[in-house]
């Protein structure tokens, strides 16, 4: 299959196609009124490109008939492609991408009671990253697995589901302010990518190891490699959760750990945090 036919949708959304050319536009529009670094940019467009890649082409056609495409998909919906996108710190600039109206109008709702609840509620630092972590394991559980792989409209909420959750999640861990105004303290914001993590790795290396079929559906829709036995197929899933989520989380924890030393040297940490924070700084740099 050629390149072209590969980036043609599997299953084509229209909602997915707006959301998408609606977070760009607003983007774009932002760059011209905030001046933002390269680094930044190539942050946000890497990360919509492995989203789009992973959810509206040929790759989602795999996803549906691979144990191992499918979890590989849900790395990058779920940690990956958030990560990068918020890494990029887009908010400030895609308000400022806002017409002038909708931008008044959110500055005013946020201030009402519905709007802080909201805030509050989608910034949670307890709600956040349990949502982010019970959103990876309540899919994998096979009765749960075979009814999303068959109904497209739960297919759809899965893959939305820990993609929202991503940018909740990574929203809080990379936050740059002290707290506060910071949900997140930053000793905590390196804490939570090792609390979340060991759930995800443990789930990952019991799905590596067992060794029968834990998710008949996908032999069902016919697996897309012939040959590839079922075992086969869910111990390479079971590795790319296992090891790659890891991994990617440990980049969300190097992101925060520049914070807390960033926010160190300016010495705009609370006193007991800077004092612990102060000395890693001297015996790293001896």
């Amino acid at each position: 299959m050629d390149v072209l036919g590969w980036l043609v949708p599997w299953e084509f959304s229209p909602a997915l196609v707006l959301m998408f050319v609606v977070g760009i536009v607003l983007f774009i529009r932002g760059t011209r009124e905030h001046r933002i670094s390269a680094a930044r940019q190539w942050l946000f467009w890497l990360g919509i490109v492995v989203l789009y890649l992973s959810l509206h082409t040929r790759i989602d056609y795999y996803a549906e008939r691979l144990f191992f495409a499918h979890r590989l998909q849900h790395l990058v919906l779920h940690h990956l492609g958030p990560l990068l996108i918020m890494g990029a710190y887009p908010g400030q600039v895609m308000r400022a991408g806002l017409p002038m109206p909708l931008r008044l109008w959110l500055k005013n709702f946020r201030l009402t009671p519905l709007g802080r609840f909201t805030e509050a509620v989608l910034t949670n630092k307890i709600l956040v990253p349990f949502m982010f972590v019970f959103l990876v394991v309540i899919w994998l559980i096979p009765s749960v697995q075979f009814y999303s792989m068959l109904d497209w409209r739960l297919y759809r909420f899965m893959n939305w589901s820990v993609v929202i959750s991503g940018f909740l999640y990574w929203n809080l861990i990379l936050d740059r302010r002290p707290s506060p105004p910071a949900v997140l303290s930053p000793g905590a914001r390196i804490l939570s990518p090792v609390i979340t993590m060991v759930p995800q790795m443990v789930v990952g290396a019991v799905i590596t190891f067992t060794e029968y079929d834990l998710y008949p559906i996908f032999d069902l829709c016919g697996r897309a490699i012939p040959g590839m036995s079922a075992v086969t197929d869910q111990a390479i899933g079971g590795l790319t959760m296992w090891i790659l989520a890891g991994f990617v989380e440990v980049f969300g924890l190097l992101f925060a750990l520049g914070t807390l030393m960033r926010l160190s040297g300016k010495g705009r940490l609370p006193g007991k945090i800077r004092s612990a924070a102060v000395p890693a700084v001297g015996v790293a740099g001896t």
